[in-house]
């Protein structure tokens, strides 16, 4: 029994060894290379812009204040409201205002009565004193006395047009179309008592700034841009200016500049520029972080564009990953300019006929082998608004 066992195990030995030297004959087949997506990069004349950040302003705003004293009795507008030139927002208690305008008209009509008797006194003096009926005092006198009551006359006729002036004042009207914010008092208070009070603000937003500023460089390319196009400083309002709240993609609100502050802060080097757009629709409000462009139109150039999706970010600063003629992965530090759609511009650092990953990046390793698949970038993807 014990050479049969002994015999049993030298041949299981022998079995083991055996397949061990097959599976070590066995050829290693390595995985094929990642597939990645490649293009070429769009070649198009571009328009380079002046980017910045600003904020939206109303175009008019006012604090609309009870200029006299009294107590507030009407308020004729709604919260939020929109209000047109004229309308009259708040009453203040007229009616004493209305009867001092009356007690400065009826001093102004006994002034003039009485004018009229001093005009006539003096007319008969001097027509006296010419035949020497009268004398030469009592023409002078009578003189006096036309003047005297003429000034009492033009400063009756002053208090008449005060009076009336704080009449019109109880009635608070918009200076312009715009919204009305939330009043501030309530009606049956006192205002205007120590100081002028504020009722509410009316803001116009219809059309609406947008103010940013820009650098010393950006100054002087916007200058050369005007020269180019055959503009001067004075026609900014032909220049373009381009809007985009946070939430939108591009810049879908179109206005023009309408100014530039004439001086450059020498504290920031930046010099204040303002730009007006419609906004019927009142989807911009004031206050707005919005981003803001301006197309450099007489500046229009050839330019390499890829999907800003391909574009990576190191140390070195931004780069491409392409595929040479033998398919393995390079990685190439590009400088770039400025976004066009969904594209970015890359002002060097790219070669037309280059193959660049634009898809599949993850897999894309330099050094690396891959299996590239062509696609091409389409010039939509530059104005998506118009695809």
């Amino acid at each position: 029994m014990r050479g049969i066992w002994r015999l049993a195990a030298i041949t299981l030995l022998s079995v083991l060894a055996v397949s061990g030297c097959k599976r070590q004959q066995t050829a290693f087949v390595p995985p094929p290379p990642p597939q990645v997506i490649v293009a070429q990069a769009l070649h198009q004349q571009v328009t380079p812009y002046l980017e910045a950040t600003g904020n939206t302003v109303a175009y008019n705003q006012v604090d609309l204040v009870a200029r006299v004293f009294g107590f507030l009795q009407d308020i004729r507008y709604t919260d939020g409201a929109i209000a047109h030139r004229g309308d009259t927002l708040f009453v203040i208690e007229p009616a004493p205002y209305q009867a001092r305008l009356q007690q400065a008209q009826a001093a102004l009509d006994a002034a003039q009565a009485q004018a009229v008797q001093t005009d006539a006194e003096y007319d008969r003096q001097a027509s006296l004193g010419r035949t020497d009926f009268s004398s030469r005092s009592q023409v002078d006198q009578a003189r006096a006395a036309r003047d005297a009551n003429r000034a009492t006359v033009m400063n009756d006729q002053a208090g008449v047009t005060l009076a009336a002036t704080n009449l019109g004042y109880t009635q608070v009207t918009a200076p312009f179309d715009g919204m009305v914010t939330a009043h501030q008092v309530s009606v049956g208070s006192l205002v205007g008592a120590n100081s002028p009070t504020t009722l509410a603000t009316i803001i116009q937003i219809d059309p609406i700034y947008v103010s940013f500023t820009v650098s010393e460089q950006d100054v002087l390319r916007i200058r050369a841009g005007l020269r180019q196009a055959g503009l001067d400083e004075k026609q900014l309002n032909k220049v373009p200016v381009e809007l985009g709240l946070m939430n939108e993609t591009g810049y879908p609100h179109k206005g023009t500049l309408d100014y530039a502050s004439p001086t450059v802060d020498t504290s920031t080097g930046t010099l204040m520029v303002r730009g007006i757009l419609a906004n019927s629709d009142h989807s911009l409000l004031p206050g707005f972080f919005v981003r803001v462009r301006v197309p450099l139109q007489a500046q229009r150039s050839e330019a390499l564009l890829v999907p800003e999706t391909a574009l990576g970010t190191d140390q070195a600063g931004r780069y491409l990953l392409l595929v040479d003629k033998d398919d393995v992965v390079q990685q190439r530090t590009v400088t770039t300019g400025a976004r066009v759609g969904t594209l970015r511009v890359i002002a060097s650092g790219l070669q037309p006929d280059d193959r660049v990953v634009v898809s599949g990046l993850q897999r894309a390793v330099p050094g690396e082998k891959v299996a590239p698949k062509a696609t091409e970038i389409t010039a939509s993807l530059a104005n998506p608004d118009k695809s």
